[in-house]
């Protein structure tokens, strides 16, 4: 089979390569990839910065749909002609994590999804809605669950709260779309004013420009009557995250989820022991977590925000996009 691998680190060094077809173990299916998208996650993998310790080649991205056409030995959970996507983090079944979730996931030390054919555990997998196209139900595993897990699943968001989403990548999209849908008020910042239009669209109530508002908590005390916000999706990390804090409410929660600034931050201490503020890391989250999503975004018939898709052949294309960033979802369409 065609699975595109990365053979060093950086993105010149990713190259479509003939492998050998995969055979599902016990436990394990057999899965015909129709479509993946690709996260920030999958940059940090190639530059390095992910896992410095990455084995070549290994196949890349983690987030996928496709079609169930064989089964292992003792495979219950599901069967042949399944629709499922993929779980980001492959042994985190349910329940609080241990240490390693995130090391056991796709592209990373698990051959990715950037193939034709995957094997994984039936405990890695999970149904992907009907009413969504393979495109969309690529664009679901990572971004969504992690926007998921953060606001309902340890945020407990509740109607008539007020969310932040920082940028217009896939989490904080996929962020805004879930807040709106379960009534809460969202504030999305961009340096794009064309993007911030597009948010309001899907139903932020309120934009910031941190272009123009370079202090942009200042901002969102002022649309909250100084009260601060409810909960925040820390994407940016670095310095910015001095900022969340400013702009929480007290005892409000910061999802930190990416480091798009930097890796280390200074924090104000006492602005987090003052307002009792609760700073989370959010890594993916588990198959329980994903099965729950996937059942409220069918009861919601939310679709992703697809920003492009790419063909198989086209895949270094897309990861060149992913550099440039996105509004939204980078997909490549593995099959028809």
């Amino acid at each position: 089979m065609k699975a595109w691998q990365l053979r060093a680190f950086g993105r010149e060094n990713l190259s479509l390569n003939e492998v050998p077809d995969p055979t599902p173990g016990p436990g394990e299916a057999l899965v015909r990839i129709s479509s993946v998208s690709l996260n920030y996650r999958d940059k940090l993998l190639y530059e390095g910065n992910y896992n410095p310790h990455l084995e070549f080649p290994i196949t890349q991205v983690a987030d996928a749909v496709g079609e169930v056409v064989a089964l292992g030995p003792n495979t219950t959970r599901v069967k042949v002609g399944d629709r499922v996507v993929t779980n980001y983090c492959t042994r985190w079944i349910d329940g609080p994590p241990t240490t390693k979730e995130s090391l056991y996931s796709l592209g990373n030390i698990i051959p990715g999804a950037l193939a034709e054919y995957l094997v994984l555990s039936e405990n890695a997998i999970a149904l992907a809605p009907s009413y969504l196209t393979n495109d969309e139900a690529a664009a679901l595993p990572c971004a969504g669950l992690t926007a998921w897990y953060s606001l309902v699943e340890k945020g407990g968001l509740t109607t008539g709260q007020t969310v932040l989403v920082q940028g217009t990548g896939g989490v904080s999209l996929f962020g805004l779309q879930i807040a709106h849908a379960l009534g809460a008020t969202v504030i999305a910042t961009s340096s794009s004013d064309k993007k911030l239009q597009r948010a309001k669209f899907l139903g932020a109530t309120d934009t910031i420009n941190y272009k123009t508002h370079p202090e942009w908590q200042d901002e969102a005390l002022a649309l909250t009557n100084k009260q601060g916000v409810d909960h925040i999706l820390e994407v940016v990390g670095g310095p910015n995250l001095a900022r969340s804090i400013k702009a929480i409410r007290p005892q409000g929660q910061i999802s930190i989820i990416g480091i798009i600034e930097g890796f280390d931050a200074t924090i104000p201490l006492f602005g987090i022991i003052q307002k009792q503020a609760i700073i989370r890391g959010i890594s993916v989250g588990p198959l329980r977590a994903l099965e729950r999503m996937l059942k409220k975004f069918n009861e919601l018939k939310l679709h992703p925000v697809i920003d492009t898709v790419y063909a198989f052949n086209d895949a270094r294309a897309a990861f060149d996009h992913l550099e440039r960033g996105a509004f939204g979802k980078i997909v490549i369409r593995v099959r028809d």
